[in-house]
């Protein structure tokens, strides 16, 4: 036996290591940390990808210190259809994400100009689209034609909620008819699609605003690409379903980073509702 003994390895087992401490970028495959992240508002800051954003993070970028204010937030999905488990996986996705639904509606304003916002949550049941979220869509927007305020709403969805069914899908038609009173009233809607957006939400109120704006690279479209290529029984080309083809084809007027919406949406408020 040695007259020094080696000193005892620390025992760093799995467990004492936070597993969200660090991220691995799908676009250039860094590891950054999330503290890093998160001070970049979910951006890479070596590729530019866009991570997932929180709606509440999302607000608390674009927001004027202090000006938001929340509408419905009461609001949460029971069971119509009487789909199994529907509601336990809605207690259990209010006590994870601490949302009630997979919008956040309000007031808020940017560089001083007033708006109503709707801003999407994927985290709360993929962004799905059930009733709460075309209640409360339709009801921000009644609120800006009422209060003469111009309408923001940021997509993030997987489309509509098949556990509510034929009410799910009801939604498409609700909020468009309240979209086209704001139009009516001579009110702006700017919409803003972020990572994904697809399925009723696509086919509804994310691709009829007066301005469309997409983050680079989100996941633009209806259906998924077998879906689309085994419908069509065509070739798709390359990237169809991103924000730049989407550029490229129309239905989108601009694509902006992250970092620079607020002063997009600023500006586009202040030209719209002079």
């Amino acid at each position: 036996m040695g007259i020094f003994e080696r000193p005892r390895l620390k025992n760093n087992k799995k467990k004492d290591v936070p597993n969200d401490l660090w991220a691995s970028c799908p676009g250039c495959e860094s590891m950054l940390h999330a503290l890093d992240l998160k001070q970049n508002h979910q951006v890479c800051n070596k590729c530019g990808h866009h991570f997932l954003l929180g709606a509440r993070a999302r607000i608390e970028m674009l927001a004027d210190t202090g000006s938001f204010i929340e509408t419905n937030a009461e609001l949460y999905s029971k069971n119509p259809l009487n789909f199994a488990n529907y509601e336990n996986k809605i207690d259990m996705l209010r006590e994870k994400t601490e949302l009630n639904d997979a919008v956040i509606t309000g007031k808020l304003d940017i560089h001083g100009k007033s708006a109503m916002i709707a801003v999407m949550d994927f985290k709360f049941f993929a962004g799905s689209m059930g009733s709460v979220v075309g209640e409360k869509i339709t009801r921000v927007i009644e609120d800006a034609i009422a209060n003469r305020m111009g309408v923001i709403i940021i997509s993030a969805s997987s489309g509509a909620r098949m556990q509510e069914g034929m009410l799910s899908l009801m939604q498409m038609a609700k909020t468009c008819g309240a979209l086209a009173k704001l139009s009516d009233a001579k009110l702006p809607y700017i919409s803003v699609l972020t990572h994904p957006t697809t399925g009723g939400v696509t086919a509804s109120f994310a691709t009829i605003g007066d301005i469309n704006l997409a983050e680079p690279k989100c996941m633009i479209g209806f259906a998924g690409p077998r879906v689309v290529k085994e419908t069509t029984h065509q070739d798709l080309p390359p990237g169809f379903q991103t924000a730049e083809f989407m550029l490229q084809h129309g239905l989108v007027d601009a694509i902006v980073e992250r970092r620079e919406l607020r002063d997009r949406l600023g500006a586009l408020l202040g030209y719209m509702l002079k």
